[in-house]
């Protein structure tokens, strides 16, 4: 049923609408409304039709999967001492991501090659929105360009707009087209989304992009993911040097010191952390801040030591699977997705269970793609097996 073509047209458009609505809907409980009709009503109604996908899945990254509903069950647990308004709104969330992950498999279908083409076609959306962006910022209402560009809808934050455009670009360069037209309109889309990053000053996604370029060719070892490193660093140095004054005027931005009063308040509550969705405020010297700007330590902080285990085992053993399946063309553009978003998580990232938003494509969105490795792997293991989790 799934495979059936109106299906197929049905998911492929909500997966279009994760990845460009995020910055074209109108509001973010729109956003929301969109991914409940095309992606978790399909992947609810799909689920036991595609169940030979799901058996599959499970067996090939059932350590993956262990965890995560592990992981689900002791966030429940949580809730008992949080200060969660909602506990029931909390619940139904961690039941959204689950389904979230689950659409993957179904849609895929054993065809990683159709997530593939249609993420080559939500990279060059994404750069026609950040086109907007910078014609709305600096050319309608006239900001200046040393301002921080804002990107549209809910990308309108400087830092989180960097790091999903940083995403989408990295994406891009792991996924060429392979007709010559097709590749022009690649490297126009690949320029703006690097301008882009470089234009909200976001220096967290700056910083992650190029890292992140940096150690492609440990797994894409060919000539021109060569070239492309180098010419980073080359672009890096010659940016840092034109834009010197702007990049160091905001210094450290209290990161240190946020990170060790996070570490202060883990310890305070080791164990059972805050619980799930408590509110709370990491305080320094002189100032105080919403949350942890560390993924990790927010986890820790929200869901104490064993949460943050979980969590550990989820996002290292999708590294684990997508370096199995570097010789892929989609296990070397998870690997790089992967390497992006750990190093964003590092800076700003603060919110996991929290509704559809720009930090799910750095955390649920590698995830997801994951799953759809265990049909690459097979593929390119010239066989039809799926290989199952050690």
């Amino acid at each position: 049923m799934q495979a059936t073509r109106w299906a197929q047209v049905w998911m492929a458009f909500g997966f279009l609408w994760f990845l460009l609505a995020i910055a074209l809907a109108p509001t973010n409980k729109v956003y929301q409304q969109g991914l409940v009709a095309f992606v978790w009503l399909p992947a609810i109604l799909f689920a036991w039709p595609a169940r030979h996908r799901l058996l599959e899945l499970w067996r090939a990254q059932r350590l993956i999967y262990t965890a995560l509903l592990a992981l689900a069950v002791w966030a429940l647990i949580t809730l008992f001492w949080a200060e969660a308004p909602e506990p029931a709104r909390e619940a139904k969330r961690l039941l959204y991501i689950l389904v979230f992950l689950l659409f993957f498999p179904i849609f895929a279908d054993g065809q990683p090659e159709r997530v593939i083409r249609l993420m080559q076609w939500g990279g060059v959306g994404l750069a026609l929105t950040a086109l907007i962006a910078i014609v709305h910022f600096y050319g309608i209402a006239n900001h200046p360009w040393m301002a921080r560009l804002e990107g549209l809808g809910e990308l309108s934050h400087p830092i989180l707009g960097g790091y999903v455009i940083g995403l989408a670009a990295i994406w891009m360069l792991h996924w060429v087209p392979r007709r010559i037209g097709l590749q022009a309109v690649w490297a126009i889309a690949l320029a703006l989304l690097g301008v882009f990053v470089v234009l909200c000053q976001s220096r967290g996604a700056a910083l992650a992009l190029l890292l992140s370029v940096l150690v492609m060719p440990l797994y894409c070892r060919d000539q021109r993911t060569r070239v492309i490193a180098a010419a980073a660093l080359v672009l890096a140095m010659l940016t840092f040097w034109l834009l010197e004054p702007l990049v160091m005027a905001r210094g450290a931005s209290y990161r240190p010191e946020i990170f060790m009063s996070s570490l202060r308040m883990i310890a305070e509550h080791p164990w059972g952390g805050l619980g799930l969705a408590s509110d709370y405020r990491v305080a320094t010297v002189g100032h105080s801040f919403d949350h942890a700007h560390n993924l990790f330590n927010h986890v820790a902080i929200l869901l104490g030591l064993p949460g943050l285990l979980l969590w550990c085992i989820v996002w290292f053993a999708v590294l684990r699977e997508a370096w199995r399946a570097r010789d892929t063309l989609l296990g070397r553009g998870v690997l790089g997705m992967w390497v992006f978003s750990f190093l964003a998580m590092q800076f700003d990232a603060a919110s996991l269970t929290g509704t559809p938003r720009a930090e799910w494509f750095i955390s649920w969105l590698p995830i997801g793609l994951a799953s759809v490795l265990t049909w690459a792997q097979a593929k390119s293991n010239g066989c039809d097996k799926i290989p199952r989790s050690s």
